[in-house]
């Protein structure tokens, strides 16, 4: 089995791989029939040489490969024919900036496995960069909070070599005592909450963060069965909540009433209810000022995300009352950073991590036939055509919603 690590060719450019050097070098030592060819690239997170220095080929050959591994979506005039591919397609919510690709997937007969559908047996997420994104998302959000009231300049994390030089920064920081809020458990929330833990915040309880003052900075973190309850008054549980969210309503306006910063890094549910409107924002005891939406869903669940920001100009203002961008600056205007490619701020990182996963979870399936099934769920298309899993987004690709 020969496997292809491809060039990012999507912009802005991604410095992001699959497998990393040291991860390279695992795959070959465990798996005696692979071959690894490294397709050469001037932006990636590690050089051609630290491939080849590693005993890793480094070559124009990806033709030759069986499976082509990479990050963002390929472009379509670089996608090769009859070849299985893995990378983020961002097709699966039927996203209409896709649709060609998706199309020309098809078109090309080529297998396509998206990392967001790797699962296990019990249909659990098993390769994702999440992590990364709430570790840089949490770090993002204090240097916009620093900006927004003149307090601290932090260095961009982009300009930084790792999580660990990331929280020495942050431990260097004054703050007021402010509440912080976290929203979220899982990969998201918890990279968001190493930082947190990292640079010395106290945690509170729910009861402690709704009832208490403090004379120093602290946060708490919440779930969806903390921040939304059910409408007929009975005690909800989160499993009743993501099996029936329409019967919920938030409960998280009790929270904004106290919170200074939020760290949003939940997973919101279609179906579900948005934490907070631009209703709520509007009213006058509304406190949040700043706020890091890791989630990043446009026009949703947070109400003053209205866009995505970028790593170059990563935080806007949003005026409550016109409910429009401004400078985050004014005094009013609370603080949104709303990068929506988090992880690759710290590429290395994020790669090194994605690759430990990748070769747990997904490279063995090459080779014992796939017992347990990680590849048939994850695979999109077949022999020029959709999955059966995958069958609901024919009338997308079709051009029909």
């Amino acid at each position: 089995m020969k496997f292809g690590i491809i060039r990012e060719r999507k912009n802005p450019p991604d410095k992001r791989v699959v497998l990393s050097p040291l991860a390279c070098q695992k795959v070959l030592k465990s798996h005696k029939k692979a071959v690894l060819i490294v397709e050469p690239s001037p932006i990636r997170a590690y050089s051609d040489d630290m491939y080849k220095n590693l005993g890793v080929t480094v070559a124009d050959e990806m033709a030759d490969c069986d499976v082509l591994l990479g990050v963002k979506e390929v472009p379509i005039d670089a996608l090769i024919p009859n070849k299985k591919y893995f990378f983020f397609s961002h097709t699966i919510k039927k996203q209409p900036y896709n649709r060609d690709l998706l199309q020309a997937v098809l078109d090309k007969n080529i297998e396509l496995y998206d990392h967001e559908v790797i699962t296990n047996k019990l249909e659990q997420r098993v390769v994702a960069f999440g992590r990364y994104a709430g570790i840089v998302g949490a770090y993002n959000g204090f240097r916009a909070y620093g900006l927004k009231f003149g307090l601290f300049n932090l260095p961009k994390a982009n300009d930084l070599a790792d999580q660990e030089a990331l929280i020495a920064e942050l431990k260097k920081l004054r703050l007021p005592g402010i509440k912080v809020l976290l929203t979220g458990r899982g990969r998201v929330g918890n990279g968001a909450r190493e930082m947190l833990d990292g640079m010395g915040i106290r945690r509170v309880t729910i009861s402690e963060y709704l009832e208490e003052t403090f004379n120093e900075p602290v946060y708490c973190q919440i779930d969806a069965g903390e921040y939304n309850k059910r409408k007929d008054g009975v005690r909800g549980t989160k499993a009743d909540f993501f099996a029936n969210p329409a019967e919920y309503k938030s409960n998280f306006f009790r929270f904004a009433k106290l919170t200074d910063f939020y760290i949003a890094g939940h997973f919101y549910g279609q179906g579900s209810p948005y934490l907070f409107t631009r209703e709520d924002a509007k009213h006058p005891d509304f406190k949040i000022r700043v706020v890091a939406d890791v989630s990043c869903d446009i026009d949703g669940p947070v109400a003053t995300t209205i866009r995505p920001s970028t790593i170059a100009e990563p935080i806007y203002g949003y005026d409550a009352v016109s409910e429009s961008e401004t400078d985050f600056k004014h005094k009013e205007a609370i603080a949104v950073m709303a990068v929506d490619n988090l992880p690759c701020e710290l590429p290395r990182d994020a790669s090194e991590g994605f690759g430990e996963a990748f070769i747990k979870n997904v490279i063995p399936a090459f080779f014992n036939e796939d017992k347990d099934g990680v590849l048939q769920r994850a695979r999109m298309t077949q022999n020029g055509k959709l999955t059966e899993r995958f069958a609901y987004l024919q009338d997308y690709v079709d051009g029909k919603e």
